[in-house]
């Protein structure tokens, strides 16, 4: 029997494409597994760019770090001591500058944002995607999350499910980078389950202790080692996870003594945030592997629920 002449492919992102739509996507649309779990895979996710989320309570530098990375403002950038972020901005290359409202957002088939809908007009209402022609973003995308409140403002005052969006955000995302103030260091109990949430995604996920500079060289060695210890009760794996020591802003240093320190902290996130596109494709790989397992568990545990006629 002649052999099959295995099948070519300009790019990983398309074969993996094809697969998905040939292999998997009948098994979850029969299974329905997008009504239990997340919903299908588009086009779009797998020909985006990566794209790293940015995570953290208010008045911990999320947005001011997109623009130090960016090395510019971006359009509807806010930044202030108060919660100035109160919407999801993904900040994506563009010819021309401007902001897209996420009505319009979530209809573009081109954008990885499509099933974001379910989520309802009070959340697409406080999305928006900021685009800008700037060489950063020609090779990954930056998503700026509001600040993470704490008590009853976290749980109700939003309108939609947080939650539930970060996590649909972290299943698409190549990095997650989760800020603290190292001047205020506090993991409120909302913040806490919001990491819990994103538990099988650890391998994503970098840690930044942000505003080193305003504090003296003892007092950041018992900060990092107080955030060690309470990352360490909510983050169960055996690793320990990666933090990064730095101010990630423009401004000259308050207090200069670990300026070298801070130097090589930032010069390994940025080497690892410039990798991402090399990566690009194993991790879309190895996420849809993910799925596929995922995919399988509730198959064989929806037929072992089955009556037997």
């Amino acid at each position: 029997m002649r052999k099959r002449d295995p099948e070519l492919f300009q790019t990983v992102g398309d074969g993996l494409k094809k697969l998905y739509k040939n292999k998997l996507l009948p098994l979850e649309e029969h299974y329905k597994f997008q009504d239990f779990h997340s919903s299908a895979l588009e086009d779009a996710d797998f020909d985006n760019k990566p794209m790293v989320l940015l995570l953290g309570q208010y008045s911990t530098g999320k947005t001011t770090f997109i623009r130090y990375l960016l090395e510019e403002d971006f359009p509807g950038m806010r930044i202030g001591p108060e919660p100035t972020t109160d919407s999801f901005t993904a900040v994506m290359h563009g010819d021309l500058e401007g902001l897209i409202p996420g009505n319009a957002l979530v209809v573009d088939p081109r954008k990885p944002f499509r099933k974001l809908s379910a989520f309802g007009n009070a959340f697409l209402n406080r999305l928006v995607c900021a685009q800008l022609p700037n060489p950063v973003l020609e090779s990954i995308s930056v998503i700026d999350t509001p600040g993470i409140l704490s008590g009853e403002k976290q749980r109700i005052s939003r309108g939609y499910d947080f939650a539930a969006v970060l996590e649909w955000f972290a299943e698409r995302v190549d990095r997650i980078i989760l800020l603290f103030d190292a001047h205020k260091l506090d993991i409120s109990d909302e913040f806490s389950e919001v990491i819990r949430a994103m538990k099988n995604h650890e391998d994503k996920m970098r840690v930044v202790l942000n505003k080193a500079d305003q504090i003296q060289t003892q007092q950041l060695m018992r900060v990092y080692g107080a955030l060690m210890w309470s990352l360490g009760k909510i983050i169960n794996t055996p690793e320990v996870v990666r933090v990064y020591t730095g101010s990630f802003w423009s401004r000259p240093l308050l207090v200069p003594d670990n300026r070298k320190l801070f130097e090589a902290e930032e010069q390994d996130l940025f080497k690892d945030i410039q990798s991402l596109p090399h990566n690009a494709a194993l991790r879309k790989l190895n996420d849809l592997i993910k799925r596929a397992r995922l995919a399988k568990n509730s198959q064989l545990c929806l037929l072992r629920c089955m009556p037997i006629s």
